[in-house]
């Protein structure tokens, strides 16, 4: 009894450090893998490949959730990867991002604008707000067919700068506070800035100066909600040079930044369908 005592002991124990580890070692694994992806997605395209991908992870021994979103630490290493490209080697940079701090954006996309060889941004789902502003540094975007980008106007905190500054069209200046006002001020600053901002990039992409501010105006000025989804025919209509030739690899790479769920939400059979009504070849099936 005391044997199989100590068994159920030293089983407990052996369970309870795999599981306690088992995050951190499949983390690890992940890691590798996607570096392999990428190494083999340089070689293919003789290119610096850069990914900016912000998705729920499993972080830490223990298992807890982390959400990213663009960061100053973000831009940091951005700018270090940039720094040690060669003048000659071009750059591909995946971005899969909801945004994030503009400060970091613009960063990112002063240095990509200037590389002197060619940049592509692909964005194989969506690049919204940050995520579009590194998108216009680029010398071609390549995006999904259903990938969007989105409008990159400021936000003062949870509030559309555009919305702040209309305030003063719709009250007197004497029924608003003063603390309002500050707001107001502010927000006709973000606005002015984030402009020439994309207005600067794209010019520095062989957009005419007028062709420049007609996008700045459309994509910094509030026109639509910061979330509005900018599609592929959107964005040629802007006069964005994109393209839909997404490198496979490139959905491989996505596959390796895994959304834990505890329930699985959307499942298929991962094979793909090739006959007309929905059927398949049985040689392809795995049993």
């Amino acid at each position: 009894m005391h044997l199989f005592d100590t068994l159920i002991g030293q089983l407990f124990w052996i369970i309870f450090f795999i599981t306690l580890f088992y995050p951190y070692f499949k983390t690890h694994a992940l890691e590798g893998n996607r570096l392999k992806l990428i190494r083999q997605l340089e070689r293919k395209h003789s290119s610096r490949v850069i990914t900016l991908i912000h998705r729920q992870e499993t972080k830490s021994l223990f298992g807890f959730f982390s959400m990213k979103f663009l960061d100053i630490e973000d831009s940091e290493a951005i700018l270090r990867a940039i720094r040690i490209t060669p003048d000659d080697m071009p750059i591909d940079m995946i971005v899969h991002t909801p945004g994030g701090v503009a400060l970091a954006a613009t960063q990112i996309a002063n240095a990509l604008a200037d590389h002197k060889a060619k940049v592509r941004v692909i964005v194989p789902h969506y690049a919204m707000s940050g995520g579009t502003l590194i998108a216009l540094a680029a010398d071609e975007i390549l995006m999904d067919n259903y990938a969007v980008l989105g409008p990159v106007d400021p936000q003062l905190g949870h509030e559309p700068a555009a919305s702040i500054k209309r305030i003063k069209e719709l009250k007197e200046i004497k029924d608003i506070s003063d603390e309002m006002l500050i707001k107001i001020d502010m927000s006709e600053k973000a606005l002015s800035q984030m402009h020439d901002t994309v207005k600067r990039l794209l010019m520095k992409k062989g957009f005419s100066e007028d062709n420049a501010n007609r996008v700045a105006e459309e994509l910094s000025s509030g026109k639509w909600t910061h979330d509005y989804p900018i599609t592929v025919e959107h964005a040629k209509q802007l006069g964005l040079n994109v393209s839909t030739d997404v490198p496979e690899e490139v959905y491989a790479l996505m596959e390796l930044y895994p959304q834990p769920t505890a329930t699985q939400s959307v499942n298929y059979i991962p094979l793909p369908y090739n006959r007309p009504g929905g059927t398949h070849n049985s040689t392809n099936a795995k049993e």
